[in-house]
């Protein structure tokens, strides 16, 4: 397999205000094309530590690719840094030029010299479009390296080495150095309870590899083969996977580039359901989710933020005795809250969360990460006959740990897979 490095430029991924989130992609992207990433590295917005990066990079990997520092700013000097380290002069690029004007005229903008100057590109270098935002990358053949320079903005940088560089890499790849990756999402287990599920699974020793990752979201597993892809090998590969999805059992709740919002609204449509949610302690992030999916409008009606006691009364009808005897971070208010949502909107389905995010606000008996969902379906004279659901309360307690953004990553997606859990088992067929 060829060697690959990627270089992710941008002092902010450095002094914590963003993380580098394209190296993941990345990886995976590379390595169907036959590139291992051994090396990853991040650099500030230095032009000489990006030339010195490149260099060292040229030394130990065959294909490098860059990310960041192509826009039109003062501190965007990744253009400079690989003309000045592989000798080759900035040249502007017409087809770049007039892509950029077009761009900013479909914006209603007229282009600055600074935005101009993303049409510079090394002399010799092939120009990569950009079809989401107004800087171009490229690529170049050098010293026998193959180099890519792509914007940092992730949308940006996935389109267009999806679009612009995988196809070139993909014409030299070799299927015996090719890697093939399968991911499977679960949610509902720590990653110790995955691992023990999957015990045995595969050798140790071999070119089959399973992994696990965990994040806010649950935890993912990866199956991933590398090189020698003939077909029975592949065979092989897809029984290894069906016994993942055996083991993982209803804890799977997608693969591949799937989401639980995702999959959540295409069991919605299936059954015909639509789909009201009442947040508190997530403050929007369910509805921010679910609508973040194209064609959402046809199964979600509304997202009601009811961060206080009063808003739950008065948006919701959640009784004020209720929320004085149980609190509102409570079963019985969740089931209120989910209730109300539903009745008030008139819809199939409600969804409700509530609870403590931290940091502050917790005690003994109701910690940070305490975390109550609920969910209520119709039956009620609302529906139609045809799309009438069995009637349903259910409430589930959580408790979850880290810090408030992780919180409420969790709450949410708690929430959505107690919906998808009910929908999938049965509760979203039709009547």
């Amino acid at each position: 397999m060829k060697t690959g490095e990627i270089i992710a430029i941008g002092s902010e991924l450095l002094l914590g205000g963003r993380a580098d989130t394209n190296s993941l992609f990345l990886t995976d992207a590379l390595g169907t094309v036959g590139v291992e990433v051994r090396f990853k590295s991040v650099i500030g917005d230095d032009e000489r530590d990006i030339a010195s990066a490149v260099r060292v990079a040229a030394g130990r990997a065959s294909v490098i690719v860059l990310t960041g520092g192509l826009g039109p700013t003062r501190d965007d000097r990744t253009r400079r840094a690989v003309a000045r380290v592989t000798g080759r002069p900035l040249r502007r690029h017409a087809e770049a030029l007039e892509g950029i004007r077009r761009r900013l005229a479909a914006w209603g903008r007229t282009p600055s010299a600074s935005q101009l100057r993303q049409a510079l590109i090394p002399r010799g270098a092939d120009m990569l479009p950009n079809p989401v935002g107004s800087a171009p990358g490229f690529c170049v053949l050098w010293k026998g390296r193959f180099l890519a320079a792509l914007p940092g903005v992730p949308v940006e940088a996935e389109r267009m080495f999806t679009e612009s560089v995988m196809p070139r890499l993909a014409k030299e790849a070799h299927a015996q150095d090719r890697t093939e990756r399968r991911l499977f999402h679960t949610f509902g287990l720590t990653e110790a309870e995955v691992d023990d599920r999957l015990k045995g699974l595969v050798p140790p020793a071999g070119r089959v590899h399973v992994g696990t990752l965990a994040s806010p979201l649950g935890v993912t597993v990866s199956l991933t083969r590398c090189g020698g892809l003939t077909s029975p090998r592949l065979a092989t590969l897809e029984r290894t996977a069906e016994e993942i999805r055996t083991r993982l059992g209803s804890a799977l709740y997608g693969e591949g580039l799937e989401t639980m919002e995702k999959i959540v609204g295409r069991l919605l449509v299936a059954g015909g359901l639509t789909l009201a949610v009442a947040e508190s302690c997530t403050g929007g992030l369910i509805g921010h989710r679910l609508t973040e999916v194209p064609g959402s409008s046809s199964y979600v009606d509304r997202a009601v933020v009811c961060y206080s006691d009063r808003a739950k009364t008065e948006l919701l009808g959640v009784p004020e005795d209720l929320i004085r005897r149980h609190g509102a971070v409570s079963a019985e208010v969740a089931a209120a809250m989910a209730t109300g949502v539903r009745v008030r909107s008139g819809v199939s389905l409600g969804l409700s969360v509530t609870g403590i995010a931290g940091p502050g606000g917790g005690s003994d008996a109701k910690p940070v990460g305490l975390v109550y969902v609920g969910l209520a379906a119709g039956g009620d004279p609302l529906h139609s006959a045809e799309q009438r659901v069995p009637v349903a309360l259910e409430t589930r307690e959580f408790h979850f740990h880290g810090e408030r953004q992780a919180i409420k990553l969790r709450a949410s997606q708690a929430a959505l897979n107690l919906l998808r859990l009910w929908l999938v088992t049965g509760g979203g067929r039709r009547t």
